[in-house]
């Protein structure tokens, strides 16, 4: 959604900050998120002061709402109490983590009961996990009871749950999970049937300490709307629902691609310009200053055959095509085996026919781009056997470079690092200096020089 331009002038006037709250109580709370995050902080949190509270805590109950840690600490601490305590569970600690110290010892106490011991129960939990990302307002039922019972209990709990489209049936007095129910099986079902001949036993669960990634390829792959969070004694503690997935996949496709970009995951955590530069600069210039001292071994191989270009000076008119055409193969790979490994189409057990695979894959694509730099070199009036050494050593850059690319991705899970950390920025160095040695040994067998 576009800010409307009319929209900063009267926030240059407090006085009518009301009448333009008022204006804006038509829209629906996602496009009212869209909104305040464009808005620089102290003019949105002045607009959600004036909001009704009901709106407002629709609209920091919105996931795409950037900010909402900063914006609550711009308000009354009552005013920011009274929308965190209407926030669900999940969202509610996610808002109270990134408060800063000061503000989470301001605004915690002030919280009702309830929503204070929802919130210090998941903060106990990493924020990767199913435990970090889960809501603790789920309906639970009874083994004794009906479904007309159970469709009561909904009826009678629905206005305090985040989600009312699955239920749970938990053990009396261990709380351990029997069986889940949806809404759609109570609906169709005979009222006078127990709910336990309704429920599915042995429903799909994730321990409350799984990653979160991983809880999202489970409700992918069975195509659940929400899974019942367990605790290490077979307690039910929570669930985790598709919405929250769908959170989940957006960070961590965000993170995967600042890892491929050699960024630091977190640069995207704020709008564009409300990052400080500062910050920004902390977040890239690790990898940028790793990458440089790695491209440093690529000076050191020139060095290496200065005597080969000094003889042939044409050499090195076609280095930065070579070495081109080796990232850029690499990078192609690289990205291919991550996306398979993250939709875990393939896996460690598959690194021989993986390698082969990309091996022949590698070698005919050289051959193409082989012959077509081949006759490109001689279009540049270089010799027959100078532009024989560009097309083998394209062929064989590709095939080397396709090769190492499948692997790099495998050796990093291998020993527990994310791949996509690694992969791009390494690829991309390595062939710098490994497709040079390939060059210069080629073009001493070809061109017979000492």
């Amino acid at each position: 959604m576009t800010v409307p331009t009319d929209v900063f002038e009267p926030l240059r006037n407090p006085p009518r900050v009301a009448e333009t709250a008022a204006e804006l109580a038509e829209l629906r709370a996602p496009d009212l998120a869209d909104l305040f995050t464009q808005l620089p902080v102290t003019d949105a949190a002045a607009l959600l002061a004036a909001l009704p509270l009901p709106q407002a805590i629709n609209v920091c109950d919105q996931p795409s709402l950037r900010r909402r840690a900063r914006l609550l600490e711009q308000l009354d601490p009552d005013r920011a109490a009274a929308i965190l305590d209407g926030l669900s569970a999940d969202e509610r600690t996610d808002v109270i983590q990134h408060l800063s110290d000061h503000h989470r010892r301001r605004l915690l106490p002030k919280l009702s009961p309830t929503g204070r011991a929802e919130v210090e129960q998941l903060l106990r939990y990493p924020d990767h996990t199913a435990g970090g990302i889960m809501t603790t307002e789920f309906v639970q039922l009874a083994p004794t009871v009906t479904v007309g019972e159970a469709l009561q209990h909904i009826r009678t709990v629905a206005r305090e749950k985040e989600t009312i489209y699955a239920g749970y049936v938990l053990e009396p007095g261990t709380g351990r999970l029997l069986g889940a129910v949806s809404l759609r099986d109570l609906v169709v079902a005979e009222r006078e049937q127990p709910v336990t001949e309704v429920m599915r036993a042995k429903p799909v669960a994730v321990a409350v300490l799984e990653d979160q990634e991983s809880v999202a390829h489970k409700i992918a792959k069975y195509n659940l709307l929400a899974v019942p969070v367990l605790e290490t004694d077979g307690r039910v503690v929570g669930f985790v629902t598709v919405d929250d997935v769908i959170d989940v996949l957006i960070e961590e496709q965000t993170e995967d691609l600042l890892r491929l970009g050699a960024v630091e995951p977190g640069a995207l955590d704020r709008p564009y310009f409300d990052n400080p530069i500062a910050r920004v600069v902390r977040k890239r210039i690790g990898w940028l200053l790793l990458l440089f001292v790695a491209e440093t071994f690529t000076g050191t191989v020139l060095r290496y055959f200065e005597s080969e270009l000094a003889a042939v000076v044409a050499l090195s008119f076609f280095i930065p095509l070579l070495i081109g055409t080796g990232g850029n193969a690499g990078s192609q790979t690289v990205t291919t085996i991550i996306r398979s490994l993250a939709l875990r189409e393939i896996g460690l057990r598959d690194a021989w026919r993986v390698l082969s695979r990309e091996l022949g894959t590698g070698f005919i694509v050289g051959a193409v781009i082989g012959a077509v730099a081949f006759g490109r070199a001689l279009l540049w009036g270089t010799t027959v056997p100078l532009a024989a050494t560009v097309s083998i050593t394209v062929l064989a850059i590709c095939t080397w470079s396709t090769t190492i690319g499948s692997l790099i991705p495998l050796a990093a899970q291998r020993v527990g690092v994310d791949p996509a950390v690694l992969s791009a920025p390494l690829i991309t160095t390595l062939v710098d200096a490994t497709g040079l040695v390939i060059y210069f040994t080629i073009a001493k067998a070809i061109l017979h020089l000492p």
